[in-house]
């Protein structure tokens, strides 16, 4: 990963094995610090700040089940990052509990009038 300062969920606990998440001036980037490509997914901080919105809606995920180590895919137009059902689901929780809020809020208001558009994953 490049020399961001990339934050993870406090629900991960596979080391550096997780979802990361990290904000420049006007952006927000994911990553999954073991996906074979090294794929960095770049949104608007709308973008972001929409999927936060959506996924604190959503029912908590609960323990480990079968099928926790599927690939999970977050896209961008031209950007797949691969991640596990596992890590997502320790990501969502992060984001229930407020743990990434703050990489919207510290965005200037100009980066919060880019058109929304989601980051669409798929199971």
């Amino acid at each position: 990963m490049n020399p961001q300062n990339w934050q993870k969920s406090s629900y991960c606990s596979e080391g550096d094995s997780c979802i990361h998440v990290a904000a420049t001036p006007g952006a927000i980037h994911l990553t999954e610090s073991t996906d074979p490509t090294g794929a960095v997914l770049t949104t608007a901080p709308a973008a972001f700040d929409a999927l936060l919105t959506g996924l604190k809606r959503e029912p908590s995920p609960t323990g480990r089940s079968a099928g926790d180590d599927t690939p999970l895919r977050l896209r961008s137009a031209d950007t797949v990052v691969t991640t596990t059902r596992h890590k997502w689901n320790a990501f969502v929780l992060g984001v229930q509990a407020g743990e990434f809020d703050h990489f919207v809020s510290l965005q200037p208001a100009a980066g919060r009038d880019m058109s929304p558009a989601t980051v669409p994953y798929d199971v």
